[in-house]
């Protein structure tokens, strides 16, 4: 019988390696690609402020010669555009410190302890419970003007949407809870 030589230990080869280093290191520096996208998301946020200014005007000017129903119509407009703005802010603080970088709140006193704090899973939540409030008050809009403005075939949608939402919110926070159990709860 033939001895076999002693197997050889592996070594790379250092072109190959530095070829994966500096394609993970594109992969890697790639997530700064998404700061614009952010950007962008913030200044939507300055447009829907302005949006919310008009709105806002035009509510205090109408308001001495509005029925209560008027009034409750648009205060729920103006909660419809804050929650808006709500979600864009958590979109942007949220995406930016789960794929772009870490933000550091130090210096920060009145800085909220949620937005260093939530995972994808819970921005997904978050996303979806604030979709589902703003198509709550869009229902809640039409019923309000049942007695003036009733279209059947619009309502149904606005209810059938609603409940899809709040179905995949429903589906969304069972999902998440049965992965995290099986993660040991984290």
């Amino acid at each position: 019988m033939t001895e076999q030589p002693a197997s050889a230990s592996y070594r790379p080869n250092p072109t190959a390696k530095r070829v994966e280093k500096g394609f993970e290191g594109l992969i890697f520096n790639s997530r700064w690609l998404m700061a614009p996208f952010y950007f962008g998301l913030v200044v939507s946020l300055a447009v829907l402020l302005l949006k919310f200014c008009m709105v806002l005007y035009e509510f205090i000017v109408h308001a001495p010669g509005s029925k209560e129903s008027d009034i409750i119509l648009g205060v729920l407009g103006l909660i419809d555009i804050s929650l808006t703005g709500n979600l864009i802010l958590i979109v942007v603080f949220s995406g930016y410190e789960n794929f772009v970088s870490k933000i550091d709140p130090g210096g920060h006193p009145d800085w909220p302890e949620w937005m260093t704090k939530v995972n994808f899973g819970g921005l997904k939540q978050k996303l979806l419970a604030s979709i589902v409030a703003i198509s709550a008050i869009q229902v809640l809009k039409a019923f309000m003007n049942i007695d003036t403005n009733f279209d059947s075939t619009k309502l149904a949608w606005l209810v059938g949407v609603h409940l899809a939402f709040v179905f995949s919110a429903f589906m969304l926070a069972i999902s998440d809870r049965w992965g995290g159990d099986s993660h040991g709860g984290e």
